[in-house]
């Protein structure tokens, strides 16, 4: 297949599309392509499946010719787009059943503009954004309560992060829990300090996150610790994330301060869900 766009009925080669959130959560994609404006082309968005599971049917919208070479769809915020991440491709093309579509210019300005103000619940988020191997697609989150995190501070051995909750506010009997991942694994409590009823802050001393007695856990194996938020006594407890800007994967991008105690390595991040953990494991020799 050429590298070149084709007009002639054979494949059109390679399109590449541009994608804004705007102020109203909408996602706009503009798609240049040298077709006539009879084509009719349409975006398609195609939820990922999980491992093992089948391709279930994807979001269709309609492009719009706006210009010479130029196409746009236009996705409302309702409905919203069910959590995962959504491949990008476009419907019509000559010789195509469906064609990925490439990542041009990102306009997710709208989303950095703070904190989340002004969000409803269910939390729907959308972020575009170019996959590992360059083509477009789009990381989706659909929380019924959420619990964002903040600015996270580090002192010697532990850190203090803030946050606030959408969907669900504070009451008698909040705390800030830490499982570690495992069967019977234990869990750690933390009462946060309340402004009003949806921002808290609390403290993680490392020192609590190692083995009982304050001992570094036996073995080899690192231990994973995620962090929740219970609103109150006999709420569902709330996976803390931070999803509330133009980031699609922290992991990589948010590498944040290792500690060393006790001959153990403590050190928070992000997981391929953008949810916030610590690990533990056993420090270099």
């Amino acid at each position: 297949m050429s590298d070149d766009n084709s007009t002639n009925g054979g494949p059109v080669a390679k399109p590449r599309a541009d994608a804004t959130v705007d102020q109203e959560g909408r996602l706009v994609v503009r798609v240049r392509l040298p077709l006539p404006a009879s084509a009719g082309p349409r975006l398609l968005l195609q939820l990922r499946p999980k491992k093992g599971q089948s391709e279930e049917t994807g979001r269709v919208a309609a492009l719009e010719h706006v210009g010479q070479d130029e196409w746009r769809a236009v996705l409302e915020t309702a409905p919203a787009l069910r959590e995962g991440r959504w491949d990008a491709y476009v419907l019509g093309l000559p010789g195509e059943a469906r064609t990925p579509l490439l990542p041009g210019l990102r306009d997710l300005r709208a989303l950095v503009s703070g904190g989340g103000e002004g969000r409803r619940t269910p939390l729907a988020v959308r972020i575009p954004y170019a996959t590992k191997d360059g083509r477009l697609a789009v990381r989706a989150w659909l929380r019924a309560s959420h619990a964002e995190a903040g600015r996270i501070v580090f002192s010697g051995h532990g850190m203090t992060a803030r946050a606030r909750l959408f969907g669900a506010r504070l009451g008698e009997g909040a705390a800030v829990l830490l499982h570690r991942r495992g069967k019977d694994a234990p869990v750690r409590q933390i009462t946060p300090r309340a402004d009003g009823e949806r921002d808290l802050s609390f403290t993680v001393d490392y020192e609590d996150l190692l083995a009982e007695g304050g001992q570094p856990g036996a073995g080899a194996e690192q231990e994973i610790w995620d962090v929740y938020v219970r609103p109150a006594s006999g709420e569902p407890r709330i996976r803390l994330a931070r999803l509330l800007d133009d980031v699609a994967d922290r992991k990589a991008v948010f590498v944040y301060p290792a500690a060393t105690l006790g001959g153990m390595t403590v050190r928070p991040y992000y997981t391929v869900d953008n949810d916030l953990s610590v690990a533990v494991a056993p420090s270099p020799a």
